[in-house]
């Protein structure tokens, strides 16, 4: 039987599905290769921070799932899932993710647009004559 730890991660309004498996280190994203799916080595140490932290990199193949929000939302949606699989693998790596603020979920949200404004929060030019 194939061990596989299944979690999620949300940013905005992304939200990743993260599946770990025991194997060489082969990352897919909602089927293409990880460095086609985040053109940036930012983004793709973003999203791999947590295996570098416990030195896991290469142990486990990613299976990844993301939609929804932009790309560096979703990154980060990808860095909170692997965190939280990672600590079903080792409940020791709890302490040093939670120290870097990789288990902490960004709640910060877009503001709704209100009635009678223009934005959410700006208003409508005014005009005195």
């Amino acid at each position: 039987m194939l061990q596989e730890y299944v979690d999620t991660g949300r940013r905005k309004t992304a939200v990743a599905s993260v599946r770990l498996r025991s194997g060489t280190g082969k990352v897919d994203i909602n089927g293409k290769a990880f460095e086609e799916y985040f053109p940036l080595d930012m983004q793709r140490k973003l999203a791999l921070a947590p295996l570098g932290v416990v030195n896991v990199t290469g142990q486990f193949d990613l299976l990844i799932r993301v939609k929804g929000g932009g790309v560096e939302g979703q990154a980060e949606a990808v860095r909170l899932g692997l965190a939280r699989a990672l600590i079903q693998v080792n409940e020791a790596f709890k302490h040093e993710f939670k120290v870097l603020g990789f288990l902490t979920r960004d709640s910060r949200m877009k503001e709704r647009k209100k009635y009678g404004r223009a934005g959410a929060r700006k208003r409508f030019q005014f005009s005195k004559r």
